[in-house]
């Protein structure tokens, strides 16, 4: 057996995970990432004709980091052999993960109460466009469209032009709420020994994760607009112009402000009525801007962040992808690491940013082949070699 340990704190876990695309991986990466022993579901090749959305080359890094530290059996779940090897997984399995439409598992007969039947500690979770219920839950859900629907897009960009964000932000937040989901209902099985459906989606993540723009709006009736590169209530807070480029700067409240302006010697901005308060200095945004403007121009940006970094004023460059890898604390933090995939090819992930003191996350395997572990998946689950090769002669593996 070659289970892949990649960390203890979720090692007694089993996970069937179903899922594709972005939003479910992400959930079951994290849970893979802790220890979980992750069993990738997948059909052979050419049974989904969709199998391969956004997924070019299993060895490509978009594929690998999100499914990486995780097992691969094919099954091909058309067939009825098929759902009775499923269903012989879920009896010994703790979570099983599937972002299908809500239909789908209703017709397979993997809704919450059929899993239940065969395994009541089991926790069904899954991920939807729009819910499991409802006038939309029939759509397909795609990170594009939720952004425009949850209000993203809305804000993002210039007024002259929405933008969508340069991530896959619905995705990412629904594939971490339902872990977090998942946490949540194993936790409470403790006390009760029962498993229970645990679901989020992909518009009602998006709305969460506007925050404080739809705060503002809920209970003060402030519409949000898009601004740019400024902070809709906080100035001077966005992107500057020094002497060799932008400048990143966060000056919110008060104590920032005179601190700001101790740094920068201008202490005459203290007793400019027009930036008093933070309702003044948001009014009068685009001339503080400009005496803030001439005041960087004197020097790069690098002397500007060291300066207002001692001072106690949050201030950065701005990076590329590139230079992000290269800042000495992300190295610091061990923000990547590396594994091979089984053709030899060297593959580098970004890390769990939550750090566990005694029982850590870590990577420990690439991403694996389609049906790479099936054979010892299926012995595990108590078949015979004579079983499993008849399933293969069957189309069924």
């Amino acid at each position: 057996m070659t289970r892949i340990q990649a960390g203890q704190a979720l090692a007694s876990l089993r996970v069937l995970d179903l899922s594709r695309v972005r939003a479910g991986p992400t959930c079951v990466r994290m849970l893979a990432d802790f220890g979980a022993d992750v069993v990738r579901i997948e059909p052979p090749p050419g049974i989904d004709a969709n199998d391969n959305m956004f997924v070019d080359d299993r060895e490509g890094g978009d594929f690998q980091n999100l499914n990486r530290n995780k097992r691969s059996l094919t099954l091909n779940l058309k067939k009825p052999e098929g759902m009775a090897v499923l269903r012989r997984l879920v009896a010994t399995a703790d979570v099983v993960v599937e972002n299908w439409r809500p239909d789908v598992k209703q017709r397979l007969g993997l809704d919450y109460a059929s899993l239940r039947a065969i395994n009541p500690r089991i926790v069904l979770a899954s991920i939807s466009g729009f819910g499991q219920d409802g006038p939309y839950a029939w759509r397909p859900g795609f990170d594009q469209v939720i952004q425009g629907m949850g209000g993203l897009t809305s804000v993002t960009g210039f007024p002259s032009q929405p933008v969508r964000a340069g991530i896959a932000v619905a995705d990412s937040s629904a594939g971490l709420y339902l872990a977090l989901g998942i946490f949540a209902a194993l936790l409470e099985r403790e006390r009760s020994g029962e498993g229970q459906w645990v679901h989020t989606s992909l518009l009602h993540s998006m709305i969460a994760m506007m925050d404080f723009q739809v705060a503002r709006f809920l209970n003060e009736g402030a519409v949000p607009q898009p601004c740019g590169n400024d902070h809709p209530t906080a100035s001077p807070m966005g992107l500057f112009r020094a002497q060799d480029g932008l400048l990143n700067l966060g000056v919110a409240g008060s104590g920032n402000w005179r601190r700001f302006c101790a740094a920068l010697q201008r202490a005459d901005w203290l007793d400019d009525e027009r930036f008093a308060t933070e309702r003044d200095r948001i009014v009068h945004r685009a001339a503080l801007t400009e005496a803030i403007e001439a005041v960087f121009a004197q020097q790069p940006v690098a002397h500007w962040v060291e300066l207002l970094n001692r001072a106690g004023v949050p201030a950065g460059p701005l990076y590329t992808v590139p230079q992000v890898f290269d800042d000495p604390q992300v190295r610091h933090m061990g923000a990547t690491a590396q594994a091979r995939t089984r053709s030899g090819k060297t593959c580098t992930f970004v890390t769990q940013p939550v750090h566990l003191a005694r029982t850590p996350a870590s990577v420990q395997a690439a991403a694996p082949d389609c049906g790479e572990h099936s054979d010892e998946v299926l012995h595990e689950a108590g078949l015979t070699p004579d079983e499993i090769r008849r399933l293969r002669a069957q189309g069924v593996v």
